[in-house]
């Protein structure tokens, strides 16, 4: 099975993507594992990606797909994938395209994650982290039993910056720039399969397997 995941910011792709990767006993790649991964190998192409991310700058394209092409190259990946957020560019998804053509290999699907901007916004400002330990809380979904107090730690709960609101409404602005070209791609190939990111996770999950399974 070789799929990828495509939606916005805080439309639970990771979360899907970890289930589904298990259920098809199959790898979950995400860029951001993906580059963790690479600098604690310390790879060539790790360091050099480690050069731009130290600096604040965007990994370059050619880096970020010559990770991607180190990651599918191992034994788990051989079998199938799902792709968490890449490609993010109809260029990055013709680097892909070449990649798997060189394996003799091709997708299945691209699973589409669709929310409306309300409820992604409404989710995204809601997230409160502890400074201590890290845990995550929603202040809707999942609040701490003290308001502003971490349940393991009792650190105290803050919002990110990119969590505010302003800065949410404009990643949403970036991705529907960069993605609808994309989804464009894969359509004319019909490849998307288009499922509705709301309802519990199990529902969500049950929903993208259905679509993918039947889709193949």
């Amino acid at each position: 099975m070789r799929v990828i995941f495509l939606g916005p910011p805080g439309a639970g792709k990771g979360t899907q993507a970890r289930r589904t990767a298990a259920r098809w006993g199959v790898p979950q790649i995400a860029t951001g594992d993906m580059l963790r991964e690479a600098f604690a190998a310390d790879t060539e192409l790790g360091r050099r990606a480690k050069r731009f991310y130290d600096a604040g700058e965007l990994v370059p394209d050619k880096v970020i797909i010559g990770l991607v092409g180190e990651r599918l190259a191992q034994p788990d990946g051989r079998k199938g994938f799902v792709l968490d957020g890449f490609p993010r560019t109809v260029a990055q998804a013709e680097a892909l395209d070449r990649l798997l053509d060189e394996r003799g290999l091709a997708l299945d699907r691209v699973v589409l994650f669709r929310i409306a901007e309300a409820d992604l916004v409404a989710r995204l400002t809601g997230r409160r982290v502890c400074r201590a330990c890290g845990r995550t809380y929603h202040v809707t979904f999942s609040p701490p039993r003290q308001a502003e107090r971490c349940d393991v730690c009792g650190g105290e709960l803050y919002q990110r910056s990119d969590d505010e609101e302003a800065t949410v409404r404009h990643r949403l602005r970036v991705y529907e720039e960069n993605t609808r070209p994309l989804i464009g791609y894969y359509r004319r190939r019909d490849l998307v399969d288009e499922v509705q990111a709301v309802g519990t996770v199990g529902e969500v999950f049950e929903a993208v397997v259905g679509t993918v399974e039947r889709g193949r």
